[in-house]
């Protein structure tokens, strides 16, 4: 082959190889979680843990969530809500379950459940 032949076939594969590469864009994650995962597992695994500790850490994740402009994970609004509740502050409880039915219609059943709960054990 000459050199002439050559040069078109090299300007292809370098433009295919720069098109390939900067196509290659990393995707912004669609909820943001925090420490929601860790602080759910710690509930769960040690029941003597402190839930002012873990609501604490919820509320953060929540603040960086919307400093960020992210949307707050599916489930940990009911999470939080569930801890409020536990500690005793039922209104801030029930808010939160509220929050989370608002924004995610599909735990509706889940919701209603646990606010049914929640109402039965005022009484």
């Amino acid at each position: 082959m000459d050199a002439k032949m050559m040069a078109p076939k090299a300007v292809l594969m370098v433009a295919i190889a720069i098109a390939t590469l900067t196509g290659c864009e990393t995707t912004k994650p669609l909820y943001h979680y925090g420490s929601y995962q860790t602080n759910v597992y710690e509930h769960f695994k040690n029941e003597d843990s402190a839930v002012t500790e873990q609501i604490e850490a919820l509320e953060k994740t929540i603040r960086e969530t919307n400093r960020n402009k992210l949307q707050v994970g599916p489930g940990l609004y009911a999470h939080l809500g569930f801890l409020y509740l536990q500690s005793g502050q039922r209104d801030t409880g029930l808010a939160y379950l509220q929050k989370e039915k608002q924004l995610y219609p599909e735990s509706t059943h889940f919701i209603d459940f646990l606010l049914k709960n929640a109402k039965a054990g005022q009484s």
